[in-house]
């Protein structure tokens, strides 16, 4: 009997080699970026490189080993994981370690870790699993309703202490209902309404402070945002200089390693703001090819999606995504002042080492379903 050929299968070497490129070149921003007060503060100029590759190559193994796994495993782990991320982001309330004013991070012995990052992976798990097991229900508004009822409340625990956190897991659901419902006016009038809330952004800010919706210092954040020359040596301070540093880049920038306002100008340079030494070092010109990647990535993403075997498969794909599409768009809005500063990183690119960790994971996620298309002759 002749032996049964086993069907060949698709994996996106693409996408991989997309991910590892920019993570690559996320570590050499971050020393170029932070090498200065690296040096400062420890005395090595490569500090927060060294530990950002330690932590990509250790998400890079993750990555490589999700991708190897049947993706309909997860869905096994959905409810708990999303349990989880509940006790977590409570736990963070109550003991995690206060920065800056916020608790973001909790501590298990040595390792330090942000859950926010974890509610989002759980969150893509649990709402893609609940979406496919729905089917063709999912376009009644009891099962609609039921998605935000799931979202809202783990979304506003992290937007607490972590506004934009709490606005891309709202996204993520937004963007992972589109795709799956066949009603499209809700999601657009929802958009229009986005759209007229940024419109009116100072007099609705002062009405939701007024009536409690909103913290002072968030109200100061829409002020800062509408005028930053207003206030040059407090909140405007971070926005002013990454301008400068956007402005100053030109068509091809200064060069790699040549930034000015990375000297203690632009405040952690190598977190939330690094497009804007991007900018400043490799001009527009770097500035544009870095979002040609992303881009480039996003294809890949809905070519996965597009040509998923199930609908588990291609709604983990949408809800990765979304998340990735959303950060960064909101990351290049608040360096150019396009939106008020949430203090949001760069995915694959700002330092971070939750972040990156996580987002390799995710990666790993769509890798896994792209392994599983099957390539037909």
């Amino acid at each position: 009997m002749a032996k049964k050929k086993k069907p060949r299968r698709f994996y996106d070497y693409s996408l991989l080699i997309a991910v590892i490129f920019l993570t690559a070149f996320g570590l050499v921003m971050i020393y170029s970026a932070s090498s200065y007060t690296a040096q400062l503060k420890f005395n090595n100029a490569a500090y927060f490189m060294n530990r950002q590759l330690m932590i990509a190559l250790a998400g890079l193994a993750a990555a490589l080993v999700i991708s190897r796994l049947d993706y309909h495993w997860y869905a096994r782990f959905a409810v708990f994981a999303y349990l989880l991320s509940y006790v977590l982001m409570i736990a963070v309330s109550l003991v995690g370690e206060k920065i800056n004013g916020k608790r973001r991070w909790l501590g298990v012995g040595p390792v330090k870790f942000q859950p926010t990052e974890f509610v989002k992976v759980a969150l893509i798990v649990l709402l893609a699993t609940l979406i496919s097991q729905l089917g063709v229900k999912i376009n009644n508004w009891r099962a609609m309703g039921l998605v935000a009822g799931l979202t809202l409340p783990i979304a506003g625990i992290v937007a607490a202490n972590n506004l934009s956190s709490g606005i891309i897991i709202v996204g993520i659901a937004f963007v992972m209902l589109f795709v799956a419902c066949k009603k499209n006016w809700p999601f657009f009038l929802c958009a229009a309404m986005g759209g007229l809330a940024v419109v009116t952004a100072g007099p609705l800010a002062f009405f939701l402070e007024k009536i409690k919706l909103l913290k002072p210092y968030q109200l100061s954040r829409i002020h800062v945002w509408l005028d930053p020359e207003a206030y040059p040596r407090d909140g405007g301070y971070q926005v002013l200089q990454g301008l400068y540093a956007i402005g100053s880049g030109g068509l091809v920038g200064k060069g790699l390693g040549e930034s000015i306002q990375k000297m203690g100008f632009v405040p952690e340079a190598q977190n939330d703001m690094i497009f804007s030494i991007i900018c400043e070092e490799l001009g527009l010109f770097g500035a544009v090819s870095v979002i040609l990647i992303f881009l480039f990535m996003i294809y890949r993403f809905m070519l996965i999606a597009g040509n998923a075997p199930d609908l588990l498969g291609a709604l983990l794909v949408v809800g990765v995504l979304g998340h990735i599409a959303i950060q960064v768009i909101l990351n290049i809005a608040v360096v150019t002042n396009t939106i008020p500063n949430t203090g949001i990183t760069l995915p694959f690119i700002s330092y971070g080492g939750t972040s990156v960790l996580f987002l390799m994971m995710e990666m790993g996620m769509v890798l896994s379903v792209s392994g599983q298309i099957r390539l037909e002759k």
